[in-house]
């Protein structure tokens, strides 16, 4: 009998890097299938069509991540260096998946939805775990943990968008300390809402 998982991981990896390459609309389930070298309907016997593969990359690439960040919030650091971590895990995909990451940024609208609200599978989840945690200590002044995590994963989002479309240059690693301190600094100076 085959392994089916080898063909479906080498499905994902095409996926992606054609998504990355062509954009999502203008690629078609032929051209994925045609990159990975199987008929059409082995690609189908994986996923019922384009779509459920974008859902099924973005789930399981989303719940990665946050599965990485609540680790990163257990450490039981202090509230500076735990942002680090966060904003260093951010970069890191960023800089070594550009693919990956894109997709998760650029579809999350399409399906942010159907993520649990766990935060080992919820990235804003997770993140917000973090600073109600160092709210609840008074590591970081009494303040909405909600619009604290909009505005830091703002911050760092925006920061990958404008490299995605070639407004920043270089890595996001090598923007992580200046992210991490623009985090923090939005942390400790956030007015209760």
């Amino acid at each position: 009998m085959r392994d089916g998982s080898k063909t479906r991981a080498r499905i994902e990896a095409e996926a992606l890097r054609l998504f990355a390459e062509k954009g999502i609309d203008a690629t078609s389930v032929r051209d994925i299938a045609a990159a990975v070298g199987v008929a059409e309907g082995a690609l189908y016997r994986h996923f019922p069509g384009k779509e459920a593969l974008v859902r099924s990359l973005f789930l399981t690439g989303y719940a990665d991540l946050a599965t990485r960040i609540h680790a990163a919030g257990e450490a039981g650091r202090p509230i500076a260096e735990t942002t680090g971590a966060v904003v260093d895990l951010f970069c890191a995909l960023f800089d070594d998946d550009r693919p990956l990451f894109s997709l998760l940024l650029l579809t999350q609208h399409a399906h942010l939805a159907e993520v649990p609200a766990e935060p080992r599978r919820n990235v804003v989840e997770a993140v917000k775990r973090i600073f109600a945690a160092a709210i609840a200590r008074g590591d970081l002044p009494a303040q909405d943990a909600d619009q604290l995590t909009a505005m830091a994963l703002g911050i760092v989002g925006q920061a990958a968008t404008f490299t995605i479309y070639g407004r920043l240059a270089g890595r996001l690693g090598g923007r992580a300390a200046a992210l991490s301190r623009a985090v923090l600094a939005a942390a400790r100076s956030a007015a209760p809402g």
